[in-house]
C-alpha cells in the first residue's frame, strides 16, 4: 500500500478526465476504486472535492490517498473471482497463529466448516485462498475438524509439504489434545475409551442423520463397517457433579470419534445436540447440556493444542490454540482457569 500521493497536473496531461488520468498513472487501479474515492472525498483536485468527470486543468495538484500496490490489487482480484468477500479474507486472515514458508495453522472458528458440500458453499478450504502470503498457490488442507469444533487446524503451502504433512500427522509422535466441557464428571476421572465405530444407518430427518454409532470392542471384528477407535480422556476441573473440564486424545482418528465416545459413557459434550448434549435428559450420571440457555446453545469442544514434527525443520512443532469465546465465557461463567491447566495433562511428572 502506497503512502498520500500529491501530483501536478502537466501540460500533456490538462483537459483530461480524473478518472482517466488516474487510469494511466496506475493502470491496476479499477473504475469502482476511484469512484469509491471520489465518493469519500479521498481523491481531491486544488483541496476541493471532485466527481471522476471532473476535467484537470495544467497545473492543478491530484491528492491521491493510499492505493494497493499491483501485487494487491492482482490478490483482490484473485480473492473476488473466487467469491471471498473482503470481510471473510480478513476473518480467515486474523485466524492464523503460526505461519512458516512450510506450514500455516488456524485457530478455526466453530461454525465454520472445513470443506463444502451440497449445502455449504462457505469453509476454510475455499478462504484459503486469502492465505497465499505471496506464494503462487493457495495453501492445501492435510486434515479437519467438524464444523462446530473450533481449534488448531494445519495448512501446507506447498504440494509436496501437503504429502509429508499428512504422513507426520499419522506418525504416534504427533499429539493433538482436545478440551470439551462434558455433562457430569467421569469415573473414574481419567481413562480411556476403546469402543469401536460404525456409521449409524439413514440420514435426513427420517435417518440418523450420518452418526456414528458405538459398537462394543468384542463385537467389532463382527460388525460390518466398524472401525476400531481409542479416546484417552482426563478431568481438569469440575462443576460439582454436573460438568467438567475434559481434555481428550484421540489415538485414533474417527469421524466424530470424541462425540460419540463421551456421549457412550453417558457424559456427552456441553451443546453437542447430535449426540444427545443439548438437552436436559440424564445420560448416566451426566446432565445433558441444560446448563442454561447461553451455554447449550454452541457445542464445546476445541482443538487446544498439536504437537507435530516440522517436516522441513527436524524440529517438534508445538501450536496452542487459544479458546473460542463461548468457550471462554463458560471457563469464566464457572471459574474453570485455563491458566492454570497443564500443556499435557496425560503427561504429568510425577510428584
Amino acid at each position: 500500500m502506497s503512502g498520500v500521493q500529491t501530483r501536478i497536473v502537466g501540460p500533456d496531461d490538462g483537459d483530461q478526465r480524473l478518472d482517466r488520468y488516474l487510469r494511466r498513472l496506475f493502470p491496476h487501479l479499477t473504475q469502482g476504486r476511484i469512484e469509491k474515492m471520489c465518493r469519500k472525498g479521498e481523491l481531491r483536485v486544488d483541496g476541493g472535492r471532485v466527481k471522476t468527470s471532473t476535467r484537470l486543468e495544467t497545473g492543478q495538484k491530484v491528492r491521491i490517498p493510499p492505493l494497493p500496490s499491483e501485487a494487491e490489487a492482482a490478490a483482490a482480484s484473485a480473492l473476488a473471482k473466487q467469491g471471498v468477500t473482503k470481510a471473510d479474507a480478513k476473518m480467515i486472515q486474523s485466524c492464523v497463529i503460526y505461519r512458516d514458508d512450510h506450514i500455516i495453522a488456524l485457530n478455526k472458528p466453530a461454525g465454520l466448516a472445513t470443506q463444502g458440500g451440497s449445502k455449504t458453499i462457505r469453509h476454510v478450504d475455499g478462504l484459503a485462498e486469502a492465505l497465499t502470503f505471496g506464494m503462487d498457490e493457495k495453501p492445501r488442507l492435510v486434515h479437519r475438524l467438524d464444523k462446530d469444533t473450533s481449534g488448531v487446524l494445519l495448512l501446507a503451502r506447498t504440494r509436496m509439504m501437503a504429502k509429508d504433512l499428512t504422513e507426520h500427522l499419522k506418525h504416534r509422535e504427533t499429539r493433538k489434545i482436545y478440551w470439551a466441557a462434558i455433562a457430569g464428571v467421569p469415573h473414574p476421572r481419567a481413562g480411556t475409551i476403546k469402543y469401536g465405530l460404525v456409521k449409524a444407518p439413514g440420514h435426513g430427518r427420517g435417518g440418523e442423520n450420518e452418526k456414528m454409532r458405538c459398537v462394543h470392542p468384542n463385537d467389532v471384528a463382527t460388525t460390518e463397517g466398524a472401525k476400531r477407535a481409542t479416546t484417552d480422556y482426563a478431568v481438569m476441573d469440575t462443576l460439582a457433579s454436573r460438568a467438567s473440564w475434559c481434555a481428550l486424545v484421540p489415538i485414533t482418528g474417527r469421524t466424530h470419534q470424541l462425540r460419540a465416545h463421551m456421549a457412550e459413557i453417558g457424559h456427552p459434550i456441553v451443546g453437542d445436540g447430535k449426540y444427545g448434549g443439548s438437552g436436559q435428559e440424564n445420560l448416566g450420571d451426566g446432565w445433558g447440556a441444560g446448563m442454561g440457555s447461553e451455554i447449550g446453545r454452541k457445542m464445546h469442544l476445541h482443538a487446544r493444542s498439536l504437537t507435530i514434527k516440522h517436516p522441513a525443520t527436524g524440529a517438534m512443532l508445538h501450536i496452542t490454540a487459544p479458546l473460542p469465546e463461548h468457550m471462554q465465557n463458560t471457563w469464566d461463567y464457572v471459574g474453570w482457569n485455563v491458566d492454570h491447566a497443564p500443556v499435557d495433562p496425560f503427561n504429568m511428572p510425577d510428584e
